[in-house]
């Protein structure tokens, strides 16, 4: 069933997602957050889908949050869009395997959703950013918790605090993503393994995937109850009105005095 902002496409056990803004580069709004929790909860309750894969539509894999949306749509009391959290509770316990195929740059949610992917695999233009710091925000999605659990405290500590870029290569040495392919063999790599564990039997995978989720569930969730608060706190302030502003007018941000 393709969705507004998502396509779905069922082959062989494998249900292909893929978010469909591309004028927007595939950014969210609460309609990808909501078009893209249900194709995930039509994925789980589909007993002839194994394996899930979510891509985006040519030109990017997600740029993240869509910052010209910001201030229109409504929120929740801690400031974070009313897609953002059902979408997330969907994602991180989405019961069975779940890959990504990274086509382009993947900002904001678009890396920190990668986190909660069993299997992520990048193509070797793509790169990926965590602007949070950037934006006068702090990190969401339980990737406080996530990035310094994958890649460790001092790298996790680096690309929060610089927002820096990180390239297909450093992903996959940090661990990020599981390998890197040419961008024409990207989305054929990724189904060739989507289908090879479509072959394995589905209760066997939903257990092994629930017995991996229960291991960081608890910790999981208290990033998540610690990170929301901050949020709120965040969104709003000088910082996060400037940078927004800074983005609308296509200029560069200055924190000067702040």
């Amino acid at each position: 069933m393709n969705r507004e902002t998502v396509l779905s496409e069922h082959r062989d056990g494998v249900a292909l997602l893929t978010m469909n803004r591309p004028k927007r580069r595939n950014a969210f709004n609460d309609q990808q957050y909501d078009d893209l929790r249900d194709a995930l909860a039509d994925a789980r309750a589909d007993d002839t889908i194994k394996v899930a894969v979510i891509t985006g539509a040519p030109g990017a894999f997600s740029g993240g949050q869509d910052l010209s949306e910001m201030g229109a749509a409504p929120v929740h009391d801690d400031g974070l869009p009313h897609g953002f959290g059902p979408f997330i509770d969907q994602l991180s316990t989405f019961d069975k395997p779940l890959l990504a195929a990274v086509n382009g740059v993947g900002v904001g949610i678009g890396l920190t959703m990668l986190l909660h992917c069993d299997i992520v695999y990048m193509a070797h233009s793509a790169r990926l950013r965590a602007p949070f710091v950037s934006l006068g925000l702090v990190p969401e999605a339980g990737s406080s918790f996530l990035l310094q659990e994958i890649v460790g405290p001092q790298a996790a500590a680096e690309l929060l605090y610089t927002s820096a870029w990180i390239d297909a290569g450093r992903a996959v040495a940090l661990g990020l993503a599981a390998a890197a392919f040419p961008d024409a063999e990207l989305m054929d790599r990724t189904l060739e393994k989507a289908s090879e564990i479509a072959k394995q039997p589905l209760s066997a995978l939903r257990r092994t995937k629930q017995v991996l989720l229960d291991v960081r569930a608890e910790a999981l969730a208290a990033a998540r109850r610690r990170e929301d608060p901050a949020m709120a706190q965040s969104i709003g302030t000088p910082a996060n009105v400037e940078a927004i502003r800074a983005f609308r007018e296509k200029r560069e941000v200055d924190f000067s005095g702040m």
